[in-house]
């Protein structure tokens, strides 16, 4: 490990985070800026020598970063890497007694019970805590948490949750059941912002001006905090990921198969998904949500081109 200065508060737990991307090195800064020590492990080296900069520690592993841990923040992509990670006994048998893990994935209520349930029977505690917010809310600590755990879990990183966060609901005492809020809500999130594209687009090809198109909407009964946040990307062309495309496309997945779970046509998720497909395969999946744009735009000049024929 490295930075050693960094003793933090000896009263508190000691936290550690696997997965310092976008969200993730923003939490564990405003864990850092509470007076918490945080080690940290991510697969790039760019973002590990970012957080010794910035006074954390870094562990060789993501087996050592749960060794130097009270509580265990995992922020990864996906299902498949949060169970690969939870489901290592590297990693288990690294935790302390009553150490806490907090999955902050927005993943399958399915996968979510499954993956908390193994935490759970290997002895510790598990808190199923899927976020919103984006890297602007990770960075700010204004992160929302669909939360769900036993007491005793909250008991012991309720003054952690609250410095990452502006909101911390408690949805239940078992894994699945913040996972389940969270892929509810994503149906919200992406139909809104396929939706702040496609007004956009149909904007310049009507002839409105944009950054005036933007004014309007934000002022009026059609705004939403994705158009808000988001559109600003599309003025400015700015395309830099703070969350992908192909994000959006495994979580409106996850809301797809939550339907069909039960019972429950979603005919505006299928669309609005079939839009970030187009993104991405257009080459945009790597880049900020917000280009979803880019598939209405080549919609329209496709049929430009028809119309000149």
């Amino acid at each position: 490990m490295s930075n050693p200065d960094n003793e933090g508060d000896g009263n508190r737990p000691r936290i550690g985070i696997i997965g310092l991307g976008s969200m993730g090195m923003g939490m564990a800064r405003n864990l850092l800026k509470a007076g918490f020590k945080v080690t940290g492990f991510d697969l790039s080296d760019g973002a590990c020598r970012q957080l010794a900069e910035d006074g954390g520690l870094i562990a060789a592993s993501a087996s050592e970063t749960a060794g130097a841990a009270d509580i265990l923040f995992v922020m990864v992509v996906n299902a498949t890497q949060l169970r690969a990670i939870l489901t290592d006994r590297a990693v288990l048998d690294k935790l302390t007694k009553d150490a806490v893990v907090v999955g902050c994935s927005t993943i399958a209520p399915n996968d979510a019970r499954a993956i908390g349930e193994h935490v759970e029977s290997a002895g510790f505690h598990y808190i199923d805590a899927p976020v919103s917010g984006g890297k602007i809310g990770a960075e700010a600590g204004t992160l929302t948490l669909m939360a769900s755990g036993p007491d005793a879990a909250f008991d012991i990183a309720a003054e952690a949750l609250d410095a990452i966060s502006k909101k911390v609901y408690r949805l239940g005492d078992r894994p699945g059941q913040g996972a389940t809020y969270k892929v509810v809500h994503q149906l919200a999130a992406g139909v809104h912002l396929a939706v702040a594209a496609e007004l956009m687009a149909l904007g310049e090809q009507a002839g409105c001006e944009s950054a005036q198109l933007f004014e309007v909407v934000s002022q009026s009964a059609g705004n939403s905090w994705m158009f808000s946040d988001r559109v600003p990307h599309m003025l400015d062309g700015d395309f830099t990921p703070r969350s992908m495309v192909d994000i959006f496309i495994k979580d409106l997945g996850l809301v797809l198969d939550t339907g069909e779970d039960n019972r429950m046509p979603l005919p505006l998720t299928a669309a609005a998904r079939q839009m970030f497909l187009s993104a991405s395969a257009l080459g945009w999946g790597q880049a900020d949500d917000s280009s979803v744009i880019k598939a209405y735009q080549a919609l329209a000049g496709a049929k430009a081109a028809d119309n000149s024929t």
